[in-house]
């Protein structure tokens, strides 16, 4: 079955990141347990392997060679998913993040290189410790199960990720205003008849 026309997955917002953490209140933040597999749940950072993310506290999910690579954040108990935001720590251009369906097919992918440019790790730049926010349109919104993190190198740095299973305030008021209109159709439609006598 052909996906929708409209169906898709785009990167909405790159917000530097602050220290302390001042993105959306989290979904998944590591201090309990997240539906991960692959990568490692850590804190702290050690050289040359991972760091913690700017503006992280706590624990935090990191995939790349030393810590296992791929990771899989599962997302197929949350029914419609209208977008997905995360910290990403230290962007490098080898890090990947790919929306997967329930078949594990890729919806869509987006590399360090498409979050900032040049995307070269700095760990304390708030340019390349950004809050990511992908929107998700179509039906890719019941479509997306999961997403799998991968890095070619030391390492793809998380935390902090909300997902919003609740449409946008604009996608509430468009379906709104045409309830409205279907309804003043039909109230409209109900007035026009002449009156007729027996």
């Amino acid at each position: 079955m052909p996906a929708a026309a409209n169906a898709a997955v785009t990167l909405s917002t790159v917000t530097p990141g602050t220290n302390p953490y001042s993105g959306p209140a989290p979904t998944y933040d590591f201090e309990t347990p997240a539906p991960v597999s692959g990568g490692l749940v850590t804190t702290g950072s050690a050289s040359g392997i991972r760091a913690q993310p700017f503006g992280s506290t706590g624990n935090y999910w990191t995939v790349g060679p030393s810590d296992g690579s791929p990771g899989i954040l599962d997302l197929s108990s949350i029914a419609d998913i209208f977008n997905v935001s995360f910290l990403w720590g230290s962007v490098d251009a080898y890090n990947l993040v790919e929306f997967l369906d329930m078949d594990g097919n890729v919806i869509a992918s987006f590399t360090g290189s498409d979050i900032f440019n040049p995307a070269n790790g700095n760990q304390t730049d708030p340019n390349l410790n950004p809050v990511v926010r992908f929107d998700i349109t179509g039906n890719d919104v019941s479509n997306l199960k999961s997403l799998r993190l991968s890095s070619t190198g030391n390492a793809f740095e998380t935390d902090n990720f909300t997902i919003n299973a609740v449409p946008e305030p604009a996608t509430w008021a468009l379906m709104l205003l045409g309830f409205g209109a279907i309804g003043f159709g039909m109230r409209r439609r109900r007035g026009t008849g002449a009156l007729q006598f027996a």
